[in-house]
């Protein structure tokens, strides 16, 4: 190959091809390079777009970067059908082969750990979101006639956001120790803000969980009831991921991808 080389993630061999249909950034089709039984996935980026000082300008391009991360998480996709990735931050490029096994070389010992330890795992992750202030409002009392009422109402609303919040922390509460139970490990991210999510009612619970592939139904439908237990709450699963917040690499830059590509 020629041009920049562009890496996606590290894994061990293995004999499954990707979906014929995935290509990834700068619309090219990723290869695997071996070096002492680990594999990077790579593909090759032109230099107009990936050498330093253009790949600067790019990640200040919100169109190009959500561009970028979509095929970036496409290949991470299909690499989790068929393997344990561990997937490399966004934009990691390097001159030429010899860059991309360096790095291997330098971080071996690491993603052979990391491989092992994640091996038949992957990520879910659970997000709660509370009503929204415009669903409140919607439930809220006629405009008040005088001021006295305005007075009440105002202090009825300010009990009502806190009671929500009182019964939305419970239920979080409750949910992550039961899913936290099933897995066999957790991560609480920061709640996500609402208008960078543009997701309807503030985030209360934003969680990754570490799932076994043959417990990963089990887990499904353990999220599953809890959907409709809660008034007021809605609960959101997504997965399977590879294990972003669980590899300890450069995942949380990578879990980054991932959400912008959604």
């Amino acid at each position: 190959m020629t041009g920049l080389r562009y890496v996606y993630a590290v894994c061990h061999p293995h004999g499954a091809t990707l979906q014929a249909d995935v290509s990834g950034v700068a619309g090219e089709t990723p290869g695997q390079l071996p070096h002492h039984g680990l594999i990077a996935i790579v593909s090759t980026v032109p230099e107009r777009d990936f050498a330093e000082e253009p790949l600067r300008h790019h990640l200040e391009d919100l169109e190009w970067l959500s561009a970028t991360a979509r095929a970036h998480q496409a290949v991470i996709d299909a690499l989790t059908a068929v393997t344990t990735p561990l997937p490399l931050r966004l934009a990691t490029v390097f001159r030429d082969d010899s860059g991309v096994r360096a790095m291997m070389e330098a971080r071996e010992n690491t993603f052979r750990r990391t491989l092992a330890r994640l091996d038949g795992r992957v990520e879910w992750g659970v997000k709660v979101y509370a009503a929204s202030e415009s669903a409140q409002a919607a439930d809220a009392p006629a405009k008040a006639a005088t001021g006295r009422d305005y007075l009440r109402q105002r202090r009825m609303r300010t009990k009502a956001n806190e009671e929500m919040w009182e019964y939305a922390e419970n239920f979080t509460r409750r949910l992550h120790s039961t899913l936290s139970g099933y897995a066999e490990d957790a991560r609480l991210h920061p709640a996500q803000n609402s208008a960078l999510s543009r997701e309807p009612g503030p985030n209360v619970l934003n969680a990754a969980y570490l799932v076994t592939r043959s417990d990963s139904e089990g887990f499904v439908e353990l999220v599953e009831r809890t959907k409709d237990e809660e008034s007021g709450l809605r609960v959101e699963l997504t997965g399977p991921w590879a294990a972003y917040s669980f590899a300890g690499l450069e995942a949380d830059t990578a879990g980054d991808a991932r959400e912008a590509g959604e």
